[in-house]
């Protein structure tokens, strides 16, 4: 016999709340909606489901058992209401993200945490890589969106890209380090020391390369190349090697005591970290409530960034 699982979920309602009223309230029912199905229920198992003339009801044997069968079903209904709701908030799901290595390091992998404290059933999946990867990641639908530096985005390109921090590099080192020691820093003096080179296709890479040009050099010692964010830091701290930083990416290590920046001005690339996501691509509502929670931070880091800027002497 093929049962009708809503009579089922009735049937324990009205077991759990002790009568036909209250149960049919509980499921937002009318009382002669669930009467008629207990009704229908009864006559097709030609078994009553509850014992005459008991209050609250109490239900027979057969009518117990096919209880505890709805109230399965009506936990497991009341679970998928919830996970729509929660869904339909920003409050489950999962976000795919990519960025940039230093960045997500020093400063998304925080601000991810930040975003759990407030949703934390809403799974994200972190992956790093640079704008051309990013870009065919997105594209093939392996991420939902990118955090990344971008200085042009080629028209027609099906990309829409958010602004969320301007691009401005320093050179960093150790708190230790002699040239900090100098009164007034001379640009060529950070060529008698050592570089750590940013990974291979990194626009840090780039950018440390065209500062060098600029200040004549023709010939680097490069002893550390390609190490990640982590890696470069303590080589740095453990030496006189210098590398060029984003700024955020100082600032975000700034507590530790261990590394800082040359107050000495350096060419600012023509880049901006931001959001880039696919244009016009539909989001998941935690999609969007990540976009939105990394702005919010950004919008709060930019300020404390700029004074910690002014706080700083600047040569060059």
């Amino acid at each position: 016999m093929k049962l009708d699982e809503r009579h089922l979920i009735q049937l324990a309602a009205v077991i759990n709340a002790g009568g036909v009223t209250e149960g049919a309230e509980a499921l937002g029912m009318t009382q002669s909606a669930v009467s008629r199905t207990l009704a229908v229920l009864e006559r097709r198992l030609g078994e009553p489901l509850f014992v005459k003339g008991r209050r609250p009801l109490r239900p027979t044997p057969l009518g117990r058992a096919l209880g505890e069968h709805g109230q399965a079903m009506l936990l497991q209904s009341r679970k998928a209401s919830e996970l729509v709701d929660s869904f339909r908030h920003g409050h489950s799901g999962a976000v795919r993200v990519g960025g940039t290595q230093f960045f997500m390091d020093a400063l998304i992998s925080g601000m991810i945490a930040e975003f759990h404290n407030v949703r934390p059933e809403v799974r994200v999946e972190q992956s790093y890589g640079y704008l051309p990867e990013l870009q065919a990641a997105i594209r093939a639908d392996r991420i939902d969106l990118a955090i990344c530096p971008v200085d042009v985005l080629e028209e027609g390109s099906g990309f829409e890209f958010e602004r969320i921090l301007p691009g401005h590099n320093m050179v960093a080192c150790r708190v230790t380090h002699p040239l900090l020691m100098k009164r007034r820093l001379k640009g060529p003096e950070i060529l008698d020391y050592p570089w750590i080179a940013p990974p291979p296709g990194s626009p840090l890479l780039a950018d440390m390369r065209a500062m060098l040009v600029g200040l004549g050099a023709t010939e680097v010692r490069i002893p550390y190349v390609g190490g990640s964010l982590a890696s470069a830091m303590n080589y740095m701290k453990h030496s006189d090697a210098l590398t060029v930083l984003p700024h955020s990416v100082v600032f975000a290590y700034r507590k530790e005591r261990e590394i800082t920046a040359l107050p000495l001005r350096i060419h600012h690339p023509e880049r901006t970290l931001g959001i880039l996501r696919l244009a016009g691509s539909p989001q998941s509502p935690a999609v969007a409530a990540f976009s939105r929670h990394i702005a919010a931070s950004f919008e709060k880091l930019a300020g404390l960034i700029k004074r910690h800027e002014q706080t700083v002497i600047w040569t060059g």
